[in-house]
């Protein structure tokens, strides 16, 4: 933890603080916090550092007896009724408990995983000036390199670098993409939304519906690709890689490396997501929350700042509200019924 000095640093760097101004510099370098790291810091600055209420205990959960969230073998899933009925039961039950879960033998050949993750750092080790060329605040772009998308908005920043696109319905054109990382996003992209309809189609009959129903409803047909690195840091007790909170979409599926880090807020404690060689993580979003009538739960989690790292992470986001859209989603009605009226 921070010593007593650096607590005293802390204090009095906050009476002569302009963090307007603060967040502009680093904004104008282009450079992310992987600048920072490149240039030799040694301390967190004041813009990255979270008030320790806000964040709870920031160390990787112990003890005799960890929580392990649900890791869901898919194998078999169209190919024996016998099988994909005991998933469904898992994948219920871990929709309606968890909130989270992971999967194995989901289709993706690891080949593809390896490289959306070597693309991902191979984005954000090149050139700076290779970098800076995509770097913006204008989410209308096909392609958003920056840090912190709530830069100037969130009450602190977090200690990451992030690029995202549009994939679905309006996919980018490939010139539209980094040379670094285009094919594999594609690639990538093409073969998370082949998951994702999978996905839906357990979710769906976990619901006691149609396989799919959820399909038939649109939530497979936008798709967010979101890439995070987080470089190693000086000082992790100071500050988060990603703060608290819940996904606003159906579903994320989620690409972690081995580094650790990511966790879930149940039963009042924060839970570590431990990595699962060749697993992805699924997250229920709040729209299924929703449309689910809550029976399905979407919960609140965060990732640790580390001294270890870069850590690489790929989260792909199910959800229509990305693009212009006149429809409203609440509870399913074949969900509804007198004794299970739509939760306000």
């Amino acid at each position: 933890m921070a010593g007593s000095g650096r607590t005293a640093e802390i204090s009095a760097q906050e009476t002569s603080y302009d963090r307007r101004s603060e967040l502009e510099a680093f904004d104008e370098t282009k450079a992310g916090v992987k600048g920072l790291v490149d240039a030799g810091v040694s301390k967190v600055p004041q813009i990255f550092i979270h008030p320790s209420e806000s964040s709870g205990d920031r160390t990787l959960s112990t003890g005799k007896n960890p929580v392990i969230i649900p890791v869901i073998d898919l194998e078999a899933i169209d190919k024996d009724p016998v099988k994909r009925r005991g998933i469904v039961d898992k994948v219920r039950d871990a929709s309606e408990t968890w909130g989270f879960f992971q999967v194995i033998n989901h289709g993706i050949p690891a080949g593809v995983l390896e490289e959306m993750g070597a693309g991902v750092r191979r984005f954000f080790e090149q050139d700076i000036e290779m970098k800076k060329i995509f770097y913006t605040r204008d989410v209308t772009k096909k392609f958003v390199y920056n840090s912190n998308f709530d830069l100037y908005t969130a009450p602190v920043a977090n200690w990451r670098d992030t690029f995202f696109s549009y994939m679905a319905p309006y996919p980018p054109k490939p010139e539209e993409l980094p040379e670094a990382c285009r094919d594999t996003m594609m690639e990538f992209s093409k073969q998370v939304t082949s998951l994702g309809i999978s996905l839906f189609g357990l979710l769906s009959e976990a619901l006691g519906l149609k396989t799919d129903h959820l399909e038939k409803m649109d939530c497979a047909e936008g798709l967010a690709l979101i890439s995070h690195y987080y470089p190693a840091c000086p000082e992790p007790e100071l500050t988060l890689g990603t703060s608290k909170h819940s996904d606003n979409d159906f579903l994320t599926v989620l690409l972690q490396d081995q580094i650790g880090g990511l966790q879930m807020l149940h039963q009042d404690q924060w839970i570590d997501i431990p990595p699962v060689p060749g697993a992805l993580v699924i997250n229920i979003g709040d729209l299924m929350q929703l449309i689910s009538n809550d029976r399905f739960k979407s919960v609140e989690h965060r990732v640790l700042a580390n001294r270890i790292g870069p850590r690489i992470s790929v989260a792909c986001f199910f959800s229509t509200s990305f693009q212009p859209s006149s429809k409203l989603y609440g509870p399913i009605k074949e969900l509804l019924s007198e004794d299970n009226p739509p939760v306000l």
